[in-house]
């Protein structure tokens, strides 16, 4: 798998079982992430309990997402990304964010590190919204 797939489908895969699994935030990351795990977003550090706090609200507002990777490269068990995340939320709309990523996974995959700087951006095409919604 190159490093553009593998941050497509551990993202891709990590989200959908975000939004789908009946298994609780805390469960899911403990699938997709390390116990010490630490992600540095933007100078905010998260630690795991911040983390697991972020995803009940991502599970309640997000409707639709993809994630469309722009270049990726990889050193052993590092990857250096940048790759821009298309969302549709429950009452923003629409929304891009463009993510500079450095990040640290195990050997079996999951995440132990990770520092990003975002920005968001004009979104470059808009996803359907399911209906009823």
């Amino acid at each position: 798998m190159t490093p553009a797939e593998f941050v497509t489908t551990y993202f891709t895969s990590f989200t959908e079982a975000v939004l789908h699994s009946s298994d609780e935030p805390a469960e899911v990351m403990a699938r997709y992430c390390t116990r010490d795990v630490v992600q540095v977003a933007d100078g905010l550090r998260l630690d795991r309990d911040r983390l697991v706090a972020h995803l009940r609200p991502v599970r309640k507002n997000l409707i639709d997402f993809r994630f469309e990777v722009h270049e990726a490269l990889a050193a052993g068990n590092r990857i250096a990304a940048r790759f821009t995340i298309h969302a549709r939320m429950r009452k923003a709309g629409p929304v891009s964010t463009l993510v500079h990523l450095f990040a640290e996974f195990t050997e079996e995959g999951l995440l132990r590190r990770a520092e990003q700087l975002t920005m968001s951006v004009e979104p470059f095409e808009p996803l359907e919204a399911p209906k009823g919604v």
